[in-house]
């Protein structure tokens, strides 16, 4: 499948333009392939889940991850 770099530039500005409560996300095209099946281990799962916020019904597959100031 042919990709063309303008189809590319045009979805990472759109996904640029995109706004949740005032803030823009940082988007940038990944050109490595990532490994399959890697998992945390179910410590550093918990250290993750102390900042996740999850939707009551939808646990398992909302998780909202409040901005904080870098």
């Amino acid at each position: 499948m042919a990709v063309y770099k303008g189809s590319i530039d045009a979805v990472l500005n759109f996904a640029r333009s995109w706004e949740f409560k005032g803030n823009h996300p940082v988007v940038k095209l990944v050109t490595q392939v990532y490994q399959t099946g890697v998992k945390l281990t179910q410590k550093a799962m918990a250290e993750l889940e102390k900042q996740f916020q999850r939707l009551p019904g939808l646990d398992k597959w909302f998780v909202e991850i409040p901005v904080s100031s870098v």
